[in-house]
């Protein structure tokens, strides 16, 4: 039973994973997140903050993931289950040194293509991903929300519907 229930917190974790980033590889498509200041106070920085997490968490970047991810960080997935910072963080760690869930990853988000809107009100920021083809106003598969502290972007909540295609 034990071993039944960590799978079951992996494959959570992987479509936590999945869905958080299934708009952020598009993104780099229209812009290299390396060439965007992420300390900016704009919808650029906040993007390519979120393509700096795919990759962390791909790359398995478990420092960087924890100056990102707050202490009350929660990302809740489509089921109702609720990943903190730390199921986050450990999952990247398994990433480390194995492309195998990049190439699950990228598999996923090209079958799926998103569109993705930003709102910035004062120092908060919600990016949200949606399918391109109902558009931002009637669908939303995920948003993560941003706070600016310290001078820069950090996360604090995910929340994530099924993802439906077009």
């Amino acid at each position: 039973m034990r071993k039944q229930g960590l799978f079951q917190v992996g494959m959570a974790c992987l479509a936590v994973l999945v869905l958080g980033a299934e708009m952020t590889i598009a993104a780099t498509a229209a812009a290299s997140a390396a060439d965007v200041d992420e300390t900016g106070r704009n919808e650029a920085a906040v993007i390519a903050v979120d393509q700096h997490w795919l990759e962390a968490e791909l790359d398995g970047d478990t420092a960087w993931l924890d100056e990102l991810l707050l202490p009350e960080y929660r990302s809740v997935g489509a089921d109702g289950a609720v990943h903190p910072k730390a199921a986050i963080v450990a999952h990247a760690a398994k990433n480390r040194g194995n492309d195998a869930e990049r190439r699950k990853v990228e598999a996923w988000l090209k079958a799926h293509p998103s569109g993705q809107s930003v709102v910035i009100r004062g120092d908060t920021a919600i990016l949200s991903f949606y399918d391109p083809a109902k558009g931002a106003a009637s669908d939303v598969r995920s948003s993560d929300v941003f706070v600016y502290v310290g001078g820069r972007w950090h996360a604090l909540y995910s929340q994530h519907s099924a993802a439906t295609k077009g």
